[in-house]
């Protein structure tokens, strides 16, 4: 038998390896963390950039968006905002300094993995998408991030701000990992912004894991100057009678991939992922979701809506896997998208697995145009066509929208549908 021939590596491939190569020595962690780093690192080395020969990645060929790999940061703390706010900036976290709600704990990463415990190690690094190659990526990688634990029966009003920036003039990429504890019956907030004014590569990583009756809502927002290209994990672990939901409202951003790793693990578990996506000029937004019931009881609800202007293109991938013994399991997941341009285009593939025969799941997909006589009904009351379309496309977004339970939030991001539908006016 003739030898495997070895993969041909890319310049961007090849950046990347020696970036850990230099850094794996000064990485934080013990030695069970370092050796973790090296298998996750083996893992990314092996299968290289996603590109579309690999399933999940077809539609958001990673290997073509990133010719390159710019310099990873070193990155350095900066001041502290105010406010419940975490900042982490080119990959390091910086504390707020304002006296913390009774039963939360905040703790920069790198301080957290010196003295990692076994429990926290195997809950910062867990077997949901390890295999992907950008996740075992920001495995090897991450140097910092954050650590949010809040006690069992703990109330946290007060959202949790995780703030992430970056700055410098050279084109850069920073990588974090991050990691959320919920104890028993606790509840929290959590909303994650992403800014970049310059040209960033950015692997970020979000790790929830959610005691039993916990219950934790997280909101995902791009700001107006974002990271160039953005790989974002989201994982989630969720327990008997817990529930989790977590909202994306994306509108800028040249290359954006969300991937969510969500397994409802304890009987009763509700699981809520949701979604919109405002995209024009030649923007890639890519929505990738493996949602698995591992236990009785379950319920899970996906809805995501798209608009798409100009040439803009926009993925969603969403798999249920319900397990053999995951009876009584109730799923739904949608996707619903508006194409504003004839130019635009929409992937969506929904799958469902199912292995036990007592359950109530389905999933449906729609691309789709305004409708005309909607228009020509608003448009015959006096209203011109633009502002038409506006309404019909602010009532289409606005669905998803009210399931923010944060009044404040919800407001602020339903200014900034607004206002993208504005400037698409003007």
């Amino acid at each position: 038998m003739n030898p495997r021939p070895p993969a041909i590596r890319t310049k961007a491939e090849t950046a990347l390896a020696d970036s850990f190569a230099h850094a794996s020595a000064s990485l934080p962690g013990g030695d069970a963390v370092r050796g973790l780093r090296t298998r996750a690192f083996d893992v990314f080395h092996e299968r290289g950039l996603p590109n579309r020969r690999v399933e999940a990645w077809h539609y958001t060929d990673l290997r073509n968006f990133m010719r390159e790999a710019y310099p990873i940061a070193s990155g350095a703390s900066v001041a502290p905002a105010s406010g419940l706010r975490v900042i982490i900036h080119d990959g390091v976290c910086t504390l707020p300094s304002c006296a913390l709600p009774v039963g939360l704990k905040l703790t920069a990463m790198r301080d957290a993995l010196a003295g990692a415990s076994d429990d926290l190690i195997h809950a910062l690094f867990p077997d949901q998408g390890a295999d992907d190659a950008m996740v075992a990526f920001n495995a090897a990688m991450a140097r910092d991030g954050v650590l949010i634990e809040v006690a069992p029966g703990a109330q946290i009003d007060a959202t949790i701000e995780l703030s992430f920036t970056s700055s410098g003039d050279a084109p850069h990429g920073d990588i974090s990992r991050s990691l959320v504890l919920v104890g028993e019956g606790a509840r929290a907030s959590i909303v994650e912004s992403h800014a970049a004014p310059v040209k960033v590569q950015r692997n970020s990583a979000l790790i929830f894991s959610i005691k039993a009756e916990a219950s934790l809502s997280h909101v995902f927002e791009t700001c107006a100057d974002s990271p160039e290209l953005h790989v974002s994990t989201l994982i989630a672990e969720v327990g008997q009678d817990a529930s989790f939901s977590s909202l994306a409202f994306v509108s800028a951003g040249e290359v954006l991939r969300r991937q969510a790793f969500v397994r409802g693990s304890g009987e009763r578990a509700k699981i809520a992922l949701r979604g919109v996506s405002l995209l024009k000029g030649k923007q890639h937004a890519d929505t990738t979701l493996v949602v698995e019931h591992a236990v009785p009881h379950g319920e899970s609800r996906e809805l995501f809506k798209t608009i798409l202007d100009g040439e803009a293109s926009g993925v969603f991938q969403g798999k249920v896997v319900v397990k053999p013994h995951a009876q009584k399991t109730d799923g739904g997941m949608k996707s619903q998208a508006i194409l504003l341009s004839d130019d635009a285009s929409m992937y969506n593939k929904p799958e469902l697995e199912i292995f036990a025969d007592d359950v109530v799941c389905g999933h449906g997909a729609t691309v789709g145009q305004l409708d005309e006589d909607q228009i020509f009904y608003l448009m015959a009351r006096g209203i011109p066509r633009v502002q038409a379309e506006g309404m019909i496309i602010e009532g289409f977004a606005r669905e998803v929208l009210e399931f923010v339970e944060d009044e404040t939030i919800r407001e602020r991001l339903g200014a900034e549908l607004s206002g993208w539908l504005a400037r698409r006016a003007s």
